[in-house]
């Protein structure tokens, strides 16, 4: 595979920093023609000064186009009705332009869930993208919500548009954050859980990126059939 873009996925500042990602700092605009030139015509008058204009420079394209979802359980709607896009993204900036500008993990309502998958894969299991595949599953006690569900969630996310995985990122399909009365729970999706190097590789590196907390996998088939809870792991890391 060619180079993977999205090395950037810092590039803006954001007051909530995640651990052990490389950020740059998003260059300020350029402005051109800051002096000012004055010339005598002809006639013995000065010329009009060039005024200063600004050039806004290209913006760091993502590897993969990504959106943005949210579900709040509303009683009266199925499923599906609660389930809305809040925006597609491509680039670096509009990441953060997105993520600064919605209520982080800790603030929504309970019972909510954000959604970030790749554009063309809906975030349910019956999808194509993800019927065949899993979740590495990173359960998180309510009471530690405050010190590590936002951190948490924010590292998940630069792993996935940061192509954190290398080639193994072809598998991912997207991440899941649910708030919920008794423990919050992070997943990421694949598309694959029979790929069992590729899923562990990818556990590995989230692991890793988390700080060390244990994962298991499950796959969506189990899950469609069974409680979470019920589930029988088909890998840990």
């Amino acid at each position: 595979m060619g180079d993977r873009k999205g090395s950037d996925v810092g590039a803006e500042k954001n007051p909530k920093e995640a651990q052990s990602f490389d950020k740059a700092e998003k260059k300020p605009l350029t402005e051109l023609g800051k002096d000012t030139k004055s010339s005598t015509t002809d006639k013995g008058s000065a010329a009009e000064p060039e005024l200063p204009t600004e050039v806004e420079e290209p913006k760091h394209v993502l590897q993969n186009s990504w959106k943005f979802w949210y579900f709040e359980n509303v009683k009266e709607r199925s499923w599906e009705d609660n389930l809305r896009v809040v925006s597609p993204f491509t680039t670096v900036e509009d990441f953060w332009s997105i993520y600064n500008h919605i209520k982080s993990a800790t603030e929504i309502r309970n019972g909510s869930s954000y959604f970030v998958f790749k554009d063309g894969i809906k975030p349910m299991w019956e999808d194509e993208g993800n019927r065949k595949g899993g979740r590495w599953v990173l359960p998180l006690d309510k009471r530690s919500r405050n010190q590590c569900l936002d951190t948490s969630w924010l590292e998940v996310l630069l792993c996935l548009i940061g192509e954190a995985f290398d080639d193994d990122g072809d598998d991912i399909c997207g991440a899941v954050m649910d708030v919920r009365g008794k423990q919050d729970r992070i997943s990421i999706w694949t598309a694959d859980s029979k790929n069992k190097d590729r899923v562990i590789r990818i556990g590995k590196k989230l692991k890793e990126r988390l700080g060390g907390y244990p994962m298991t996998y499950e796959s969506h088939e189990a899950t469609a059939v069974k409680s979470s809870s019920l589930v029988k792991p088909l890998y840990q890391v």
